[in-house]
């Protein structure tokens, strides 16, 4: 059975939604086992992943300090799934969160457990994307930002940001996603400003 999912995954296109704990590794054990589950309770509870869940289509991947999940219908799905969560961690001051999402080939894999997972390009980029944010933070590849400009509710939250370098030397173009009327003027005009102290302070003299 392990072999028939797995095969059934192989060179997929996965939508991959990349999410951990700002400072997790500061908090003492049983702060971060008590934010990894608080976290867990906060996605479980996202209309999105439930939706995905009941259709049999999500992967979830553990990471310690967070989860990826894999989506398979559309880029709609793990922008909506961040917002979502997004929107439960608001008044939420102890618990920071970033986020990234790419969509890219991901391929089956059972580990010694025999049990399914996915890895590949897809969910490794959405993590460098992510690791270019800050805590409340919603990151998007450009991969994805194209994709989701197709569609009209999408398009007044997508503003880009410039490019950040991440793992390897690797640059990637990052387009923040400022959901949320009331804060995503505030929120872009923070990015913008903090982006182009990188710039002007990462540039060749």
């Amino acid at each position: 059975m392990a072999a028939e999912v797995k095969k059934e995954i192989e060179l997929a296109i996965a939508h991959a939604l990349f999410l951990d704990i700002v400072g997790y590794s500061k908090l003492s054990v049983n702060e971060q086992h008590a934010e990894v589950e608080e976290l867990q309770e906060i996605v479980r509870l996202s209309d999105q992943f439930r939706k995905a869940e009941t259709a049999g289509r999500l992967l979830r991947i553990p990471t310690g300090d967070g989860m990826a999940l894999v989506f398979y219908k559309s880029p709609e799905e793990p922008a909506q799934c961040a917002v979502e969560i997004s929107r439960a961690l608001k008044d939420n001051a102890r618990l920071q969160v970033r986020m990234g999402v790419h969509n890219g080939p991901v391929s089956g894999v059972v580990d010694v457990n025999e049990r399914i997972n996915v890895a590949g390009g897809g969910i490794n980029t959405a993590q460098r994307v992510m690791d270019c944010g800050d805590a409340g933070h919603i990151l998007l590849s450009r991969h994805v930002a194209e994709d989701l400009a197709e569609y009209e509710r999408w398009r007044p939250f997508l503003h880009d940001i410039g490019t950040c370098e991440v793992k390897h030397g690797m640059r990637v173009s990052v387009p923040t996603f400022c959901g949320g009327a009331a804060s995503r003027r505030k929120v872009c005009a923070i990015w913008s400003a903090r982006w182009s102290w990188i710039r002007a302070t990462s540039s060749p003299s």
